[in-house]
């Protein structure tokens, strides 16, 4: 069995086109733990590889908890894991639109994204027991991003700076490229991708991830909300 050194909490799509081509465009399949080959996109400005190579070992996810190292057994994690999605019911939105964030590009959700955004808050607080405390090394990484006051006090509190009021849910598509790039990478993806999105497009579960020491996440377990 892999050891893994942290673990987080993802959306993650159930299995169907939709999570074959993101994973296949990513060039890892967190389901299946393998590397699998990118897809034919017509019109992009480098190669695929190069264009995902810095979100692919996390898989294609959105954060609900970011990374942590363990605190305490696994096993009482799963517990604690499972006793959350039988409480949290589902949160819907329309779909999803590409999007530009900065100089990386994601899908994000369109519409009301409150019901998302409380889900995430309630799986933060949750599991926080569960959390070791971060080394000071990833304290002063994370600084680096020049932190508002109130991302500081999310680091201190939480051991991450975007959740609760600064959380943003994403699904990472791409690594930083420069502004003409992303512009025609969007054009290129927009057609082949945006017809396999959820619409409308539904948070129904909370997936276990596992970091393996190559640094590759590991979907391990999917639990679906029935609250």
């Amino acid at each position: 069995m892999t050891d893994f050194s942290r673990y987080a909490v993802y959306y993650a799509p159930a299995p169907g086109a939709f999570a074959d081509f993101t994973a296949r465009w990513l060039g890892w399949d967190a389901a299946t733990a393998s590397e699998v080959p990118h897809p034919e996109v017509a019109g992009l400005p480098r190669p695929v590889s190069e264009i995902t190579a810095t979100p692919r070992k996390y898989g294609f996810h959105g954060t609900l908890k970011p990374p942590f190292r363990l605190a305490g057994p696994l096993e009482a994690l799963k517990i604690d894991l499972a006793a959350l999605a039988a409480r949290l019911a589902p949160a819907e939105m329309p779909g999803l639109a590409l999007t530009r964030l900065g100089s990386f590009l994601a899908l994000t959700p369109e519409g009301d994204t409150t019901g998302l955004a409380e889900i995430a808050a309630q799986t933060v607080r949750a599991l926080d027991a569960h959390r070791a405390p971060p080394a000071e090394a990833e304290l002063a990484r994370r600084r680096k991003a020049r932190l508002s006051e109130r991302q500081e006090a999310h680091l201190l509190r939480w051991g991450y700076p975007y959740v609760m009021d600064d959380f943003r849910f994403h699904l990472t598509l791409t690594g930083r490229l420069p502004g003409d790039e992303l512009d025609s990478v969007a054009a290129a993806l927009e057609p082949v991708l945006m017809p396999l999105a959820p619409a409308p497009f539904r948070l129904d579960a909370l997936c276990l991830f596992g970091e393996a020491p190559d640094g590759r996440f590991h979907l391990l377990h999917r639990y679906a909300l029935t609250g």
